[in-house]
C-alpha cells in the first residue's frame, strides 16, 4: 500500500509539471509551429535531454539508488552521505568535462544526431547554436538525479517530483515574453530558457536535501571502492535503461532525413504520449526501485515479487484506457492542443497519425518502467542492456523499413513495436529467473482491464463522431467538445472497470485513507 501512496505523490506532481508542458508546447506551437526554428530548438532539446534520461537518470540512477538504499540500510546515514558525496565528485567531474568538451565539438556531433540538416546550412547552424546553449542543462540535471536519488531512498518523493515544474514555468515565461515581443529570436529565448531552469532546478532539490539533513559536500574525487562499484553497474545500463530515449533520438535522427517539420511533428505527438507515461510509468519506477531493494536486501523475496506484481496491476490500470483514447482520437487531441497561430491544421493532421502510432506502444513503455526495476533492485544492470540492444537494432530496422511507405508515422509505429520486443524478452528473463510470478489476482484481472479499456475506447470514438461538429467548430467549441468526450470516456471506464471485476474502489479508497509513514 506504500508502493500505491508513493506513486499517487509522484504522479500527481508528475501531472501538475506534464499540465504546464502542455501549456508550453501549446505556447511554441503558437509561436513556432513546426517550421525550421522548431525543428532546431526541437533537436537541441533533444540532445543535453537524451544524455541527462540516459545516464544521469536512467543509468546513474538505476546504479546509485540500490547502493545507496542498502548502505543507508546496512551503515546509516553518515554511511550513506559520505558515499553519495563520493559519487557527485566523480559524476560532476566527468560530466564537466563531457559538457565542455561536447560544446567545443557540437558542430561535428549534430552530423551525427540531425544529419539531414546538413544539406540547410542555415537551419545547421541554428541548431548548433541553440545546442550549445541548452547543453548545461546536463550538468545540473545530473546533480538533481543523484540528490533526487537520495530523496526516494528516504521515502520523500515530492520535491523530486515537483523540480521539472521549474523549467516548465521558466519556457513559459520566455515564451510569453518572446509572443510580446519583448524578447527577439524565440529559439534562442527557449534555450538560454533551458540552461537557467537546470540551475533552478538544482537550486531546489539541493534545498530540500539541506532540510531533509542529507545535503553532500563534495570532496576530492577519487575511484573508491563505492564509486568502482557504482561505475561497474552503470556501464552496462547505459544502454539498458535508456533503451526508449535511445530509440526516440533516432526517430529525430530518421526524421531529419525527412520533410521539413517531421522532426517537430515527432516531438508535438511524443509530448502528448509522455503524458501518461511520466504520470504512471515513471512515478511507478521510480516509486518501485527503493521499495524492491530494501525488500530483497532483507530477504523478503515474497514481498517482492508482491510489489511487483501491484506495480504491473496498478500501471496497466491507468495505461490502457489512455493509450486507447489516444488511438481513437488523436485529431481531436491534437487539433485542441496545438492547431493554432503557426501550427495548421496540415501540421495538426501530420501529428495525429505519429500520436497515434506512439500510443499503441504506449502500455508497454510503461512496463519496461515497471519490469526493469526487477533487475536493477538485484544489481544486474548487463541483462536489460543485452534486451535492449536487441531492441533498438529492432527499431532502426523498422524505422527504415516502415517510413519508406508511412514516413515519420512509419518511424513512431517503429519505435512502438520495438518497445513490445523489449517487454516480451524482459519479461521472458524475469519469468525463467523466478523473480516474476503474476499471482492469482494479476492474472484475473487483467484481461478484465484490457477489457474495459477496449470497449471504452469504442466509446470515445463514438461520442468524437457525435460531436464532431463541436469538435470542427471555434477553439472553444473545440476544447467543450474533447472536454465532454475525455469526461464520458473517463466514466464509462470507471463503470466498466468496477462492473467487469478489472478494479475493486474499495481497495482504492482504504489506500488512500491511510496514513503515509513518518
Amino acid at each position: 500500500m506504500a508502493l500505491f501512496r508513493s506513486i499517487v505523490t509522484l504522479g500527481g506532481y508528475t501531472l501538475v509539471s506534464r499540465i504546464l508542458g502542455f501549456a508550453r508546447d501549446i505556447l511554441i506551437a503558437d509561436v513556432l509551429g513546426a517550421g525550421m526554428i522548431a525543428d532546431a530548438f526541437f533537436v537541441a532539446f533533444k540532445f543535453p535531454n537524451f544524455f541527462r534520461r540516459l545516464f544521469a537518470e536512467g543509468a546513474f540512477n538505476a546504479a546509485f539508488v540500490p547502493l545507496y538504499a542498502g548502505r543507508l540500510a546496512r551503515e546509516g546515514i553518515e554511511a550513506a552521505r559520505e558515499f553519495a558525496g563520493e559519487a557527485a565528485a566523480v559524476l560532476t567531474t566527468t560530466l564537466a568535462v563531457f559538457t565542455i568538451a561536447s560544446m567545443i565539438a557540437m558542430p561535428w556531433l549534430m552530423f551525427a544526431l540531425a544529419p539531414g540538416f546538413a544539406d540547410e546550412p542555415e537551419k545547421f547552424t541554428l541548431t548548433t547554436e541553440l545546442t550549445r546553449l541548452t547543453f548545461p542543462y546536463l550538468m545540473f540535471m545530473a546533480l538533481v538525479a543523484l540528490l533526487g536519488g537520495m530523496l526516494n531512498s528516504l521515502e520523500r518523493f515530492a520535491a523530486t517530483a515537483a523540480a521539472p515544474i521549474i523549467l516548465n514555468l521558466v519556457l513559459i515565461s520566455a515564451l510569453v515574453l518572446a509572443r510580446a515581443e519583448v524578447l527577439d529570436l524565440p529559439g534562442h529565448a527557449l534555450a538560454w530558457g533551458v540552461a537557467i531552469a537546470g540551475a533552478g532546478q538544482f537550486i531546489a532539490i539541493a534545498w530540500a536535501c539541506h532540510r531533509a539533513g542529507v545535503m553532500i559536500s563534495l570532496p576530492r574525487p577519487r575511484l573508491t571502492p563505492g564509486v568502482r562499484r557504482l561505475l561497474t553497474l552503470m556501464t552496462p545500463g547505459l544502454v539498458g535503461a535508456g533503451v526508449v530515449q535511445i530509440n526516440l533520438v533516432i526517430d529525430v535522427i530518421l526524421a531529419s532525413l525527412l520533410a521539413e517539420g517531421s522532426v517537430s511533428y515527432l516531438y508535438y505527438a511524443d509530448r502528448v504520449n509522455q503524458l501518461p507515461l511520466g504520470v504512471v510509468g515513471v512515478a511507478v519506477g521510480v516509486a518501485l526501485l527503493p521499495l524492491l531493494s530494501r525488500q530483497l536486501g532483507s530477504g523478503d523475496t515474497v514481498g517482492a515479487r508482491a510489489s511487483q506484481n501491484r506495480a504491473i496491476e496498478f500501471s496497466l490500470l491507468l495505461t490502457l484506457p489512455a493509450a486507447a483514447a489516444l488511438i481513437a482520437i488523436p485529431h481531436p487531441i491534437i487539433n485542441v492542443l496545438f492547431q493554432r497561430g503557426a501550427f495548421d491544421q496540415a501540421a495538426a493532421g501530420a501529428t495525429a497519425g505519429a500520436l497515434a502510432a506512439f500510443a499503441c506502444g504506449l502500455p508497454a513503455y510503461v512496463l519496461i518502467k515497471t519490469l526493469i526495476p526487477a533487475f536493477f533492485a538485484r544489481e544486474d544492470t548487463a541483462t536489460p542492456v543485452k534486451i535492449a540492444a536487441t531492441a533498438v537494432v529492432a527499431n532502426v530496422i523498422l524505422a527504415v523499413t516502415l517510413m519508406q511507405f508511412l514516413a515519420h508515422v512509419g518511424i513512431a509505429l517503429a519505435t512502438a513495436l520495438s518497445a513490445w520486443l523489449n517487454v516480451a524478452l524482459l519479461v521472458v528473463v524475469l519469468t525463467r529467473r523466478g523473480h516474476i510470478d503474476p499471482d492469482r489476482r494479476l492474472i484475473l484481472r487483467l484481461p478484465r482491464i484490457v477489457l474495459a479499456a477496449a470497449v471504452m475506447g469504442i466509446v470515445v470514438w463514438q461520442a468524437a463522431q457525435s460531436l464532431e461538429v463541436m469538435l470542427s467548430g471555434s477553439l472553444w467549441q473545440r476544447i467543450g467538445g474533447l472536454a465532454l468526450v475525455v469526461v464520458g470516456g473517463a466514466l464509462a471506464y470507471a463503470i466498466l472497470a468496477q462492473v467487469c471485476g478489472a478494479v475493486n474502489f474499495r481497495e482504492l479508497t482504504t489506500v488512500f485513507r491511510r496514513r503515509p509513514p513518518p
